[in-house]
């Protein structure tokens, strides 16, 4: 039997309120008792459906959701049918209903050249001509990264984005603003505190020095007292210039 019938005869027969379908499926898999039914013929529950039925939903497959159940449900009378229902059951018979659900070329938006409605709830949040967002930063906006480097906005078009402002380096852009650029395969080294943005608290110093500073070498400048850093500064350098030096004769 069907597990909904099962159930019902079973409860008429016995009057156990406390069996639930799920029970005596459950059961019924555990003792292994086979329901006989070939599985094609009942894919999908098709039982709850006539013949006539199924014929009039498969010539009519094509039909729009809604009006395809409201016709269906007007015709037979069958008020527990619902779009959900039936679109399964259309998906379940590989019933096609000839459209794509995509825009075909050349099609027209229904609400091209249409005005937004005015609602007054939806105007409040609309942004106004000539304001300005709350998350806009002018120039000379100040931030600190979780590095705890400086940067500044400055008024001078971003070169990567064409942004009309650009996000730099405070210590860096201040550094070049008193000594020129910064030289190719150099780099700015922070003599103290890094929101020290004053070019004297930096020192250019050679990229390939930096990981003899670095806290893997066992020194970790950043983090080294203020007296102590002049002397790691200068052991860095003289092993550098000394490294370089072989390379080049080695070369």
């Amino acid at each position: 039997m069907v597990i909904s019938d099962y159930h019902r005869a079973f409860q008429a027969e016995f009057d156990r309120p406390d069996i639930l379908q799920i029970h005596l499926h459950g059961l019924r898999k555990r003792l292994g008792w086979k329901v006989g039914r070939d599985p094609a013929r009942y894919k999908g529950r098709r039982l709850k459906y006539t013949e006539a039925e199924i014929a009039w939903l498969r010539g009519n497959s094509t039909m729009e959701i809604n009006a395809w159940c409201a016709a269906f449900r007007e015709k037979f009378d069958r008020g527990d049918a619902t779009p959900a229902k039936l679109h399964s059951l259309r998906k379940r018979e590989g019933w096609k209903t000839g459209r794509t659900g995509q825009f075909e070329k050349g099609s027209v938006p229904a609400t091209k050249g249409k005005k937004m409605p005015f609602n007054p709830n939806s105007a409040v949040t609309q942004f106004k001509k000539g304001q300005v967002p709350h998350t806009y930063r002018g120039a000379g906006h100040e931030r600190v990264d979780r590095h705890g480097y400086v940067w500044i906005v400055i008024d001078q078009p971003n070169p990567w984005t064409g942004a009309a402002t650009w996000s730099v380096h405070k210590h860096r852009w201040l550094w070049e603003q008193a000594n020129g650029a910064v030289p190719e395969g150099m780099v700015l080294k922070c003599r103290g505190d890094k929101a020290n943005t004053d070019p004297s608290n930096w020192e250019l110093v050679p990229q390939g020095l930096l990981p003899r500073l670095n806290g893997k070498s066992g020194r970790d400048y950043d983090h080294a007292p203020r007296e102590l850093k002049p002397t790691i500064m200068a052991i860095a350098r003289l092993e550098h210039r000394v490294r370089e030096k072989a390379r080049g004769g080695a070369a």
